[in-house]
């Protein structure tokens, strides 16, 4: 049977413990755990007291409820001051974490650039624009006739082992230059004709030069009386604007089978002024591209008159040219955008 002086007892007991606690608090979230336990109408350590009531003595039950009532008046006015204190502590630490020292240097803003290979790709076409070419951007999946036959490399031409081609289907494929749109140009469109043609492009090629997946720049020139002097007098103005005004091009014989003749084109290296260095490996000169004057029957393929008209075009690698531009050597970091290789190049400009 519980009784007054065993409810002083307790009472006691509890405000001693409530002090205790309220030392070691250290949050506005531990002081409500706290209140709960003291303070919870149904669990409550204060509460559960007032079910003793029944078993209390009918004289004594007014003093048993006042004092039990005491005791919750008592816990409530002390949590409200631990309530304060905890907010008033938890406020005082957020104005030291937000805390602004004007005097310390502002943070430095790093603000976003083009990918290198966007910036050598808008360069060109700005080169080339001024020259009066027009931008023509075909799609990635070509068809074998586009990608292959029309550009004078039937089934069984053995230029096809030069490149490596995802097939999608005995038809269909991943281009692997962007000579094909220059066929969908000859097809629609009457000499003369000026175009670029940009755009990613696909062959089975994996090395620190050579990429699976690589951005192509092709050009191409058909009007009357075009020859491989215009070839090299347009492509001397290309390097004088991407390598300094001192750069000049030489051009070596080779072989494509949508030009004849093919040229290899060199500029002379940029770093060392073509008195051998690193970069252009002791030769004063650094391959950037192909060209060459248009096949013949790559005209006739696209209802063109050969014997009227004739053509120069020219393919170039905008990550080769953006890795001579900014002195990288392995084509996976312009691929894998790298943020540090990227800054470095920033820092370049």
């Amino acid at each position: 049977m519980a009784d007054l002086s065993e409810l002083k007892e307790k009472a006691a007991q509890i405000k001693e413990e409530l002090r205790q606690k309220a030392e070691s608090l250290d949050s506005s979230k531990s002081a409500y755990e706290v209140r709960k336990e003291f303070l919870d109408s149904k669990k409550g350590r204060i509460g559960l007291l007032m079910q003793d009531m029944r078993s209390v003595p009918s004289e004594q039950k007014a003093e048993y409820g006042k004092t039990v009532n005491e005791l919750k008046v008592w816990a409530a006015q002390r949590f409200e001051e631990i309530d304060a204190k905890m907010k008033e502590r938890e406020l005082e630490s957020r104005y030291k974490s937000e805390k602004i020292d004007v005097s310390m240097p502002a943070v430095k803003i790093a603000h976003g650039n083009l990918h290198p290979v966007t910036q050598v790709r808008e360069e060109l076409i700005d080169v080339f624009a001024g020259m009066g070419f027009e931008v023509y951007e075909g799609t990635e999946i070509e068809n074998d006739y586009y990608n292959f036959t029309a550009l004078n490399t039937p089934k069984d031409h053995p230029a096809r082992d030069m490149q490596d081609t995802f097939y999608l289907s005995p038809e269909f494929l991943l281009r692997t230059q962007t000579s094909s749109g220059q066929i969908h140009v000859m097809e629609k469109k009457k000499p003369p004709i000026k175009i670029l043609s940009p755009g990613k492009v696909f062959r089975s090629d994996d090395d620190a030069t050579y990429s699976p997946m690589f951005s192509q720049m092709e050009g191409l020139v058909v009007d009357k009386k075009i020859t491989l002097s215009d070839l090299k007098g347009m492509l001397d103005v290309f390097v004088k604007k991407i390598y300094g005004e001192e750069t000049v091009t030489r051009l070596r014989p080779s072989y494509f089978p949508f030009t004849e003749p093919s040229v290899e084109v060199d500029c002379s290296c940029f770093a060392c002024g073509g008195k051998g260095c690193p970069l252009c490996k002791g030769t004063g000169w650094i391959e950037v591209l192909g060209a060459g004057v248009v096949n013949r029957k790559v005209l006739e393929n696209c209802g063109i008159d050969s014997d009227e008209y004739s053509g120069l075009a020219f393919g170039i690698g905008l990550e080769r040219i953006a890795m001579l531009k900014y002195g990288i050597n392995n084509i996976k970091l312009l691929l894998e955008s790298d943020i540090q290789v990227l800054n470095q190049i920033g820092d370049q400009e």
